[in-house]
Protein backbone atom coordinates (compact mmCIF):
# COMPACT_ATOMS: atom_id res chain seq x y z
CA UNK A 1 0.00 0.00 0.00
CA UNK A 2 3.13 2.23 0.74
CA UNK A 3 4.37 1.71 -2.56
CA UNK A 4 0.97 2.30 -4.46
CA UNK A 5 0.70 5.77 -2.48
CA UNK A 6 4.16 6.80 -3.28
CA UNK A 7 3.36 6.36 -7.23
CA UNK A 8 0.18 8.43 -6.76
CA UNK A 9 2.08 11.00 -5.47
CA UNK A 10 4.11 10.73 -8.66
CA UNK A 11 1.62 10.94 -10.90
CA UNK A 12 1.81 15.07 -10.95
CA UNK A 13 5.32 14.66 -12.14
CA UNK A 14 4.50 11.85 -15.24
CA UNK A 15 1.74 14.12 -16.15
CA UNK A 16 4.07 17.19 -16.06
CA UNK A 17 6.45 15.60 -17.88
CA UNK A 18 4.06 14.76 -20.72
CA UNK A 19 2.02 17.69 -21.13
CA UNK A 20 5.45 19.56 -21.05
CA UNK A 21 7.29 17.64 -23.62
CA UNK A 22 4.19 17.96 -26.03
CA UNK A 23 3.64 21.52 -25.82
CA UNK A 24 7.56 21.70 -26.42
CA UNK A 25 6.97 19.87 -29.08
CA UNK A 26 3.85 21.15 -30.60
CA UNK A 27 5.68 24.42 -30.49
CA UNK A 28 8.46 23.39 -32.37
CA UNK A 29 6.68 20.97 -34.96
CA UNK A 30 4.87 23.95 -36.39
CA UNK A 31 7.23 25.73 -38.20
CA UNK A 32 8.92 22.62 -39.13
CA UNK A 33 5.84 21.28 -40.53
CA UNK A 34 5.75 24.66 -42.42
CA UNK A 35 9.50 24.23 -43.27
CA UNK A 36 8.75 20.96 -45.11
CA UNK A 37 6.43 22.41 -47.17
CA UNK A 38 8.20 25.77 -48.17
CA UNK A 39 8.90 26.33 -51.57
CA UNK A 40 12.78 26.88 -51.10
CA UNK A 41 14.74 23.51 -51.58
CA UNK A 42 17.24 24.16 -49.05
CA UNK A 43 14.36 25.33 -46.14
CA UNK A 44 12.81 22.03 -46.96
CA UNK A 45 16.46 20.17 -46.42
CA UNK A 46 17.17 21.68 -42.96
CA UNK A 47 13.74 21.31 -42.07
CA UNK A 48 13.83 17.72 -43.02
CA UNK A 49 17.14 17.36 -41.69
CA UNK A 50 16.41 18.63 -38.10
CA UNK A 51 13.39 16.28 -38.40
CA UNK A 52 15.33 13.13 -38.83
CA UNK A 53 17.98 14.19 -35.94
CA UNK A 54 15.05 14.86 -33.73
CA UNK A 55 13.72 11.25 -34.86
CA UNK A 56 16.76 9.40 -35.35
CA UNK A 57 18.31 9.69 -31.66
CA UNK A 58 17.26 7.76 -28.88
CA UNK A 59 15.40 9.74 -26.72
CA UNK A 60 17.65 8.82 -23.81
CA UNK A 61 20.47 10.17 -25.61
CA UNK A 62 18.53 13.16 -25.89
CA UNK A 63 18.12 13.90 -22.10
CA UNK A 64 21.33 12.78 -21.13
CA UNK A 65 22.93 15.19 -24.02
CA UNK A 66 20.68 17.60 -22.51
CA UNK A 67 21.30 17.08 -18.58
CA UNK A 68 24.75 16.78 -19.14
CA UNK A 69 26.46 18.00 -21.69
CA UNK A 70 24.18 22.04 -21.70
CA UNK A 71 26.17 22.41 -18.41
CA UNK A 72 29.36 22.38 -20.48
CA UNK A 73 27.79 25.59 -22.38
CA UNK A 74 27.42 27.05 -18.94
CA UNK A 75 23.56 26.45 -19.41
CA UNK A 76 22.19 24.71 -16.47
CA UNK A 77 18.64 22.64 -16.55
CA UNK A 78 17.43 20.72 -13.00
CA UNK A 79 16.12 17.22 -14.14
CA UNK A 80 12.63 17.98 -14.36
CA UNK A 81 13.41 20.77 -17.34
CA UNK A 82 15.90 18.45 -19.09
CA UNK A 83 13.39 15.78 -19.49
CA UNK A 84 10.72 18.19 -20.22
CA UNK A 85 13.32 19.72 -23.28
CA UNK A 86 14.57 16.36 -24.35
CA UNK A 87 10.94 14.54 -24.61
CA UNK A 88 9.67 17.81 -26.34
CA UNK A 89 12.42 17.50 -29.03
CA UNK A 90 11.55 14.12 -29.93
CA UNK A 91 8.12 15.48 -30.28
CA UNK A 92 8.55 17.97 -32.37
CA UNK A 93 10.14 15.89 -35.20
CA UNK A 94 7.27 13.13 -34.71
CA UNK A 95 4.60 15.87 -34.54
CA UNK A 96 6.31 17.78 -36.91
CA UNK A 97 5.30 14.73 -39.52
CA UNK A 98 1.68 14.28 -38.25
CA UNK A 99 1.30 18.21 -39.34
CA UNK A 100 2.57 17.56 -42.31
CA UNK A 101 0.59 14.68 -43.15
CA UNK A 102 -2.60 16.83 -42.01
CA UNK A 103 -1.76 19.41 -43.93
CA UNK A 104 -1.45 16.81 -47.18
CA UNK A 105 -4.82 15.53 -46.31
CA UNK A 106 -6.74 19.26 -47.34
CA UNK A 107 -7.43 19.21 -50.54
CA UNK A 108 -5.16 21.79 -53.04
CA UNK A 109 -8.48 23.04 -53.88
CA UNK A 110 -8.87 24.70 -50.76
CA UNK A 111 -5.65 26.85 -50.83
CA UNK A 112 -6.36 27.73 -54.16
CA UNK A 113 -9.93 28.77 -53.38
CA UNK A 114 -8.21 30.83 -50.05
CA UNK A 115 -5.94 32.46 -53.18
CA UNK A 116 -9.02 32.91 -55.30
CA UNK A 117 -10.93 34.90 -52.58
CA UNK A 118 -7.66 37.10 -51.48
CA UNK A 119 -7.47 36.10 -47.84
CA UNK A 120 -3.85 36.07 -46.48
CA UNK A 121 -1.89 33.35 -45.72
CA UNK A 122 -2.01 33.97 -41.69
CA UNK A 123 -6.24 33.84 -41.96
CA UNK A 124 -6.30 31.06 -44.94
CA UNK A 125 -4.14 29.29 -42.55
CA UNK A 126 -5.84 29.68 -38.88
CA UNK A 127 -9.67 29.77 -40.49
CA UNK A 128 -9.66 27.39 -43.79
CA UNK A 129 -6.52 25.16 -43.54
CA UNK A 130 -6.16 24.68 -40.11
CA UNK A 131 -9.94 22.95 -39.35
CA UNK A 132 -9.39 20.81 -41.97
CA UNK A 133 -6.66 19.38 -41.21
CA UNK A 134 -6.76 18.69 -37.77
CA UNK A 135 -9.39 16.71 -38.38
CA UNK A 136 -7.02 14.06 -40.07
CA UNK A 137 -4.23 15.01 -38.07
CA UNK A 138 -6.24 14.26 -34.65
CA UNK A 139 -5.90 10.47 -34.30
CA UNK A 140 -2.41 10.41 -34.83
CA UNK A 141 -1.77 13.64 -32.18
CA UNK A 142 -3.86 11.36 -29.55
CA UNK A 143 -2.22 8.07 -30.52
CA UNK A 144 1.56 9.91 -29.68
CA UNK A 145 0.42 11.42 -26.61
CA UNK A 146 -0.91 8.44 -25.00
CA UNK A 147 2.77 6.89 -25.91
CA UNK A 148 4.20 9.90 -24.79
CA UNK A 149 2.24 9.18 -21.11
CA UNK A 150 4.77 5.97 -21.51
CA UNK A 151 8.07 7.06 -23.08
CA UNK A 152 7.64 9.84 -19.97
CA UNK A 153 9.51 6.75 -17.98
CA UNK A 154 12.70 7.54 -19.92
CA UNK A 155 13.31 10.80 -17.69
CA UNK A 156 13.84 8.52 -15.08
CA UNK A 157 16.90 7.50 -15.93
CA UNK A 158 18.03 11.39 -15.03
CA UNK A 159 16.03 11.52 -12.08
CA UNK A 160 12.99 12.84 -12.50
CA UNK A 161 10.91 11.49 -9.86
CA UNK A 162 8.14 10.61 -12.01
CA UNK A 163 5.77 7.34 -11.35
CA UNK A 164 8.86 4.53 -12.60
CA UNK A 165 11.77 6.17 -10.61
CA UNK A 166 9.32 6.27 -7.84
CA UNK A 167 8.39 2.75 -8.30
CA UNK A 168 12.13 1.67 -9.14
CA UNK A 169 13.05 3.46 -5.55
CA UNK A 170 10.59 2.02 -3.82
CA UNK A 171 11.81 -1.83 -4.76
CA UNK A 172 14.88 -1.62 -3.94
CA UNK A 173 14.05 -1.22 -0.23
CA UNK A 174 11.33 -3.32 0.02
CA UNK A 175 10.86 -7.10 -0.18
CA UNK A 176 7.78 -6.77 -2.49
CA UNK A 177 9.07 -4.22 -5.17
CA UNK A 178 7.89 -6.28 -8.07
CA UNK A 179 4.23 -5.22 -7.19
CA UNK A 180 4.96 -1.58 -7.21
CA UNK A 181 5.78 -2.19 -11.08
CA UNK A 182 2.56 -4.07 -11.58
CA UNK A 183 0.88 -1.12 -9.50
CA UNK A 184 2.39 1.45 -11.88
CA UNK A 185 1.87 -0.27 -15.22
CA UNK A 186 -1.94 -0.41 -13.95
CA UNK A 187 -1.82 3.72 -13.23
CA UNK A 188 -0.20 4.45 -16.81
CA UNK A 189 -3.39 2.16 -18.24
CA UNK A 190 -6.00 3.97 -16.29
CA UNK A 191 -4.26 7.55 -17.39
CA UNK A 192 -3.72 6.14 -21.20
CA UNK A 193 -7.53 4.97 -21.58
CA UNK A 194 -9.38 8.31 -20.67
CA UNK A 195 -7.42 9.99 -23.11
CA UNK A 196 -8.01 7.85 -25.85
CA UNK A 197 -11.39 7.70 -25.66
CA UNK A 198 -11.26 11.53 -24.99
CA UNK A 199 -9.75 11.58 -28.65
CA UNK A 200 -12.52 8.88 -29.91
CA UNK A 201 -15.37 11.17 -28.62
CA UNK A 202 -13.73 14.66 -30.26
CA UNK A 203 -13.01 12.73 -33.81
CA UNK A 204 -16.32 11.76 -34.08
CA UNK A 205 -17.91 15.18 -33.05
CA UNK A 206 -15.64 16.36 -36.04
CA UNK A 207 -16.65 13.99 -38.50
CA UNK A 208 -20.32 15.30 -37.33
CA UNK A 209 -20.08 18.57 -37.76
CA UNK A 210 -18.15 17.96 -41.42
CA UNK A 211 -21.04 16.63 -43.03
Amino acid sequence: MEGMWAIILAIPYTLLVTAGAFLVGFLLAIPLALARRSKVAPVRGVAGLLIDLARGIPPIVWLLFIFFGLPLLKIKMNALEAGILGLGVVSAGYLAEIFRGGLLAVPRGQFEACQALGLGGWTSFVEVISPQALRAMLPGLATYFIGLIKDSSIASVIGVTEMVYTATTYARNSADGIYTFFAAAAVYIVLSVPFGLMARGMEARMQVSSR
